[in-house]
């Protein structure tokens, strides 16, 4: 499978942190990640593959975001890649022929793990493909999401597991709760005005924006977006 990222303003990165995958029988392509100008990865991070990072992409120390196996991985605008976090998948090719039930389909693409716009992955937390996250989306520490697509809006809260469900719009998942039955999904508390956590992503998603744009040494997001 090809990368299917073209956006100009990408620059192709290869560091002993950040480089192509390996030839396999379940990637038989060479793809090195494309990072948008003004993401930034620390030297203690990997990322490996086929993987997109978007504008402002914050990958702290000790995450792996790895698409030498299942690929290819998403990450859009304004996400931030804690701590220790993993993105990872499962075989999506095998001898070339892709594995349907390993891939997100999202506006026609396929993905081993696909990441929208502007979500929180905080310390710990593992998103396991074939998996996605949609807009706006927080995903708590130690939590992890395997098989599974999770709605904009939503809030997973710390040690919560998400498996073989779809998750709606605008829900939160209680900390520690195991969700792996499409009922249990389906029951799932809305989040209202009087949830605690219902404006966590968005500071959260604040504060790691300028610390990429930062470390980066471009300026503020705030710059960045008037530009």
């Amino acid at each position: 499978m090809s990368n299917i990222f073209s956006i100009k303003s990408d620059r192709i990165q290869q560091s002993a942190n950040v480089h192509a995958n390996v030839l396999a029988s379940f990637n038989q392509e060479q793809n090195s990640p494309k990072i948008d100008f003004t993401a930034y990865i620390h030297p203690l991070a990997a990322v490996i593959g086929n993987v997109y990072l978007g504008k402002r992409v914050m990958v702290a120390p000790a995450a792996s975001v790895r698409g030498d196996e299942g690929q290819p991985i998403w990450v859009g605008d304004d996400v931030n890649v804690q701590d220790c976090v993993v993105l990872h998948a499962l075989e999506t090719h095998v001898n070339g022929e892709m594995v349907h039930e390993a891939v997100v389909e999202v506006e026609g693409n396929f993905y081993g793990v696909y990441i929208s716009d502007r979500v929180s992955l905080a310390h710990q937390c593992q998103v396991h493909g074939p998996a996605s996250i949609g807009t706006d989306t927080f995903v708590g520490m130690q939590s992890l999401v395997f098989r599974a697509t999770v709605g904009n809006n939503c809030v997973i809260e710390p040690k919560a597991l998400v498996m073989g469900v779809n998750i709606a719009d605008g829900r939160y998942v209680p900390a520690g709760s195991l969700i792996t039955t499409q009922e249990a999904a389906d029951n799932l508390p809305l989040i209202t005005n009087e949830y605690p956590l219902r404006f966590l992503n968005q500071a959260v998603v604040h504060v790691n924006t300028q610390l990429a744009t930062g470390y980066q040494g471009i300026g503020t997001a705030e710059q960045l977006k008037a530009a």
